[in-house]
Order: structure tokens, then sequence, then C-alpha cells
């Protein structure tokens, strides 16, 4: 097992009934039922639907277009980051790649919520859900960790790795990229699984990491925004230089030994390392994980 070297131990909060918008039932007086969608923690599928409702599929053109924009030196991005990004971006299939694992990683979700939720009997068992720091993201959703709800005399019998969360079985299947962003981390022993499971599965190129054209989702919305942006620019639209740069604003730090990278030098950080900040966050995450400038190379 990999060591991790940053230490986050959040208290969380363990929910037993989720909700939002849509009203379901109510038992009494004050307790109403509501549906919810739910963010699970620290993972990003690829996407079936973005911005919105669009088909990744209708970006191929666009992308394959700020491929050359990358390599003639017309978009804001580091030359670093470009080299990294051009090649999956110039096969002129890179949205299409994008929807079709996305479609792959939700049948194999699904797949796996049918054989995990139902009991030897065939009856269905319900989730446990956990929420780090920040329960909710700017959409509403509730931010969580899932699993099987398993009962107390059947986690007896059953190590940490055999009830592991969704989260965790997702990106040991290679159809989720870890995506943890600070404070929302697991704790510790958590954080070295779901780490490790990321890089097995890396390495054995399972699931979207079978394709080394591919991009993880993250990098999939940030280059969609980023050809957006080029293409203002480059139809004579004045851009302060805060808006060229928002189409990525994240810091990385690499889990195992506590580097910290700008926004663009994420690629340094091997995906199963990475730790994403926002800058409003840095101090923080700074002083809380006792993360350092990278070494010198």
């Amino acid at each position: 097992m990999q060591n991790v070297a940053i230490f986050w131990d959040p208290q969380g909060i363990e929910l037993d009934t989720l909700g939002k918008k849509k009203y379901l039932r109510v038992s009494d007086g004050d307790s109403p039922y509501i549906s919810m969608s739910i963010r699970m923690l620290s993972i990003d599928t690829p996407e079936v639907h973005y911005p919105v409702n669009t088909p990744p599929s209708r970006h191929d053109a666009d992308l394959a277009q700020l491929a050359d924009w990358i390599q003639d030196g017309e978009a804001a991005v580091e030359h670093s980051l470009g080299e990294h990004l051009r090649p999956k971006l110039a096969t002129g299939s890179a949205g299409t790649l994008q929807e079709d694992q996305g479609m792959e990683a939700a049948r194999y979700f699904k797949q796996l919520l049918a054989e995990k939720l139902t009991r030897p009997n065939g009856s269905k068992r319900d989730v446990f859900l956990r929420v780090a720091d920040r329960p909710f993201d700017q959409y509403g959703r509730l931010l969580a960790y899932m699993a099987p709800n398993y009962t107390a005399k059947e986690r007896e019998t059953m190590t940490r790795a055999e009830r592991a969360t969704f989260n965790l079985m997702m990106v040991a299947s290679g159809w989720a990229a870890i995506f943890a962003i600070y404070p929302s981390l697991p704790r510790h022993a958590d954080l070295m699984m779901i780490r490790d499971a990321a890089e097995e599965a890396y390495r054995a190129q399972r699931g979207a990491w079978a394709d080394p054209m591919a991009l993880t989702g993250y990098e999939f919305r940030m280059c969609v925004r980023l050809y957006d942006i080029t293409a203002k620019v480059l139809a004579g639209k004045r851009l302060s230089s805060s808006e060229r740069g928002a189409w990525i604003s994240r810091y990385c730090a690499d889990m195992t030994n506590g580097e910290i990278f700008y926004p663009q030098e994420y690629h340094r950080v091997p995906p199963y390392n990475r730790v994403f900040i926002w800058p409003s966050d840095v101090p923080k995450a700074v002083a809380g994980m006792n993360l350092v400038p990278p070494r010198e190379r």
C-alpha cells in the first residue's frame, strides 16, 4: 500500500434519509420525505452530457480546433499542459470517446447497484450515506460517499475492502478517476484505499484508462471551457486575464508527498495521487495538510 503523506480526518455527517426538491411522502406533521440528487465524492466519471444536456460528441470538431490553437500558441495554456492535452484533442473524436466512456461508466454503475443492493434472498438493501465537511455543491446536490447498508452482523464478518463504498468500487473499475477536492476528503485510511485502487486501475488499464487518448471528465470540461474562451478572444472579444484563465482554477497536491502545484501543473501529479484545492482554500489546505512547494526536477 502506497503511503499517503497528507493527513485529513474529517468528522463528516452520517445520513440515513436523503432529500431534495421532489416531494415523496410524509410520515407525520413535521417529517416530509423528498428526493434529491447525489454527487459522489472524490470521483469523476466521463461525461454523458456537458454542458447541460449537450452530448459530448458534439464537441469533436471544436476540440480538434482547440488542438490546432494550442499548437499555434493561440490558447491560454502553458506549453507543458498543452503538450499533455493536444494529442487527445487532435484525434477529432475526443468528445465521442468521452460520451462513449460516460455511457459505459453509467452502465457499470447500474450493474454495481443491482448487484450490491440485492441481498442473497433477493430483497433490496438501503444505502448508507456519509457526507464530508461541505454537504452540498453549487447545484444543490448532496456530496456523499455511498455504500450498501450492511447490517451490524454482516459488517462483523467483512473486511474494510468488502464493505467498500460505490465511490471506491467505481475507481477500482477504472470507470471513475479519483477526484478528491479539499476539504471534502475521505478519512486517511479510506484515502489510502481509494488511492491504491486508482493506481491499480490505471496501471492495469481498466475501464476508461484502456484508451491512452481518453480525457478524464474534469479534463474534458476544462477543454470545452478553454475552447469557448479562445474562440471569443480570436473573434476579437476583449477578456481580462482572469476571464482568459477561468477555464482552470483548482490547485493540485500530490497526496503521497504533500507537494502542491499551480492549476496548469496538475498533470505533473500522477492521476491516482491528485487532490484538488480551490484557490480560496489554498491557505487552509497548506497549513492543515502541511503541503510544500514542488521539488526541483
